[in-house]
C-alpha cells in the first residue's frame, strides 16, 4: 500500500505543476490531456480500484517530460525577451 500512497502524492504534485503551465504554451494542450488521465488514475487509486500500473508510470513519465519541455520553452521565451 505504501507504493500506492507514494504514487498518489507524486501524481498530486505532478497535477499541480501541470496545471500551472501557461495557456499560451505550446505544451498546454498536451498537459491538459495528461492531467485528465492522471486525475482518473488518482481517483482509481483513492477508491482502491484496479488500474494499469504500467500505463500509470507512462503517464507520470509523460507528465514530467511535458514539464521539462514547457520549462525549456519558457526559458527560451525569457532569453528572447531580453
Amino acid at each position: 500500500m505504501a507504493g500506492f500512497e507514494i504514487n498518489a502524492e507524486l501524481i498530486r504534485t505532478l497535477l499541480l505543476r501541470l496545471e500551472r503551465i501557461s495557456a499560451d504554451s505550446d505544451w498546454s494542450h498536451r498537459a491538459s490531456g495528461i492531467r485528465g488521465s492522471l486525475i482518473k488514475a488518482l481517483e482509481k487509486i483513492d477508491t482502491n480500484q484496479v488500474f494499469n500500473k504500467t500505463q500509470l508510470n507512462h503517464l507520470i513519465e509523460l507528465g514530467f517530460a511535458i514539464l521539462e519541455h514547457s520549462a525549456k520553452e519558457k526559458r527560451i521565451d525569457r532569453i528572447r525577451q531580453g
